[in-house]
């Protein structure tokens, strides 16, 4: 058989068209996963722009990362949400790194420190902390994604893919942002957004 070079985040970045074929270009991605946070502007088929990156560690690997230190188990992301909902989001102080600077980029390594604080201060449980920690991922996503729409005014559609954009509190904040800027809101459906061999064949 022929080996083909596909570039895996290229499949996540095209993803959404999988699922909704109307999906115009130009449209804004915040692509989330457990190696990649980046937004990207994509243009079409081998046309992106990236507008920004983590500088540190990505958001599924900090869902990761929070789900160890809480003994929540594997994969991280379904058990941090899980934990989440029987927890307090403002329960624990934690960080939002780069929220309100004119930095583009993310940043999660901070955050992932405090929850390790959080953990080891002994006085919180820890839906309270999984509540919290989801919470400043949101308000980060958020901050720094609106950040890029507010430059990028010509898109079609706001779009979520990679294996964190399956984070159901993820999405409707999204989904609020995109209709702030009266944008359409695309997310693949949960079985698109991990990593797949459908998004790379197609």
């Amino acid at each position: 058989k022929p080996l083909i070079a596909i570039n895996h985040l290229e499949g996540h970045a095209l993803s959404a068209r999988l699922a909704d074929p109307t999906l115009a270009f130009p449209y804004m991605l915040l692509l989330v996963s457990g190696g990649h946070c980046q937004i990207l502007r994509v243009e079409g088929p081998g046309r992106y722009r990236r507008l920004a990156t983590t500088i540190d560690d990505a958001a599924g690997e900090a869902f990761d990362k929070t789900a160890k230190l809480l003994g929540l188990g594997f994969p991280g992301g379904p058990a941090v949400e899980r934990a989440a909902r029987e927890g307090d989001p403002a329960a624990v102080k934690l960080p939002r790194p780069l929220v309100g600077s004119g930095e583009p980029h993310f940043s999660f390594a901070g955050l992932k420190s405090a929850v390790l604080r959080a953990r080891d201060a002994g006085i919180y449980r820890a839906e309270d902390i999984a509540a919290s920690f989801q919470q400043a991922v949101v308000d980060c996503l958020i901050d720094r994604t609106r950040r890029a729409l507010a430059a990028q005014g010509d898109v079609s559609a706001l779009v979520v893919a990679g294996g964190v954009a399956a984070n159901g509190t993820i999405r409707r904040a999204l989904e609020g942002l995109a209709t702030d800027f009266g944008l359409r809101f695309v997310a693949p459906p949960g079985w698109l957004c991990t990593d797949n061999a459908a998004m790379i064949a197609w």
